[in-house]
């Protein structure tokens, strides 16, 4: 799949809904996207052509056919999506609270046998170099603190 025209704009939650239906079927109607949005989230017609609209603006969706009804094709797979967001997300964090954030996320939802095998993998190939500590990247002069702690925390 492609990347999107301008990979600056985000999915809103609602948004998520609409690209969760299309990934889900290879691409959609306007006719089965609003059937769908209609039933699953008493949406009104007009706020789901308005959702779609957007997701066209923003690069997400693109239409196939020049007549109605249209189908929409996502312009990158789901894969491709989540990791957009998740990378948004994580690059908004201190780097101090990645891993406790990862871990809170691993033991918080139901994972497969091959997922955590190849958790276990990637974990154990990141281990031979990853530092004792992460630092805080939010402040240019934080100095780290024996209990795992920066300076600028004790100013609270």
């Amino acid at each position: 799949m492609t990347q999107t025209k301008n990979n600056n704009h985000e999915i809103t939650a609602s948004e998520w809904e609409v690209m969760r239906i299309v990934w889900t079927l290879s691409g959609a109607t306007s006719h089965q996207l609003i059937a769908s949005l209609s039933e699953k989230m008493a949406w009104q017609e007009s706020t789901i052509k308005t959702l779609i609209r957007r997701l066209e603006e923003k690069g997400f969706l693109k239409r196939e056919g020049t007549s109605r009804p249209f189908k929409y094709l996502a312009t990158l797979s789901e894969q491709e999506g989540i990791n957009l967001q998740v990378d948004r997300l994580f690059g908004n964090l201190c780097a101090m609270h990645i891993g406790p954030t990862l871990i809170r996320l691993v033991k918080q939802h139901q994972l497969s046998q091959a997922d955590l095998a190849s958790l276990s993998t990637v974990i154990a190939e990141k281990a031979s170099t990853a530092p004792v500590k992460v630092a805080c990247d939010c402040l240019t002069d934080c100095q780290m603190e024996d209990d795992g702690g920066c300076q600028h925390d004790q100013a609270k």
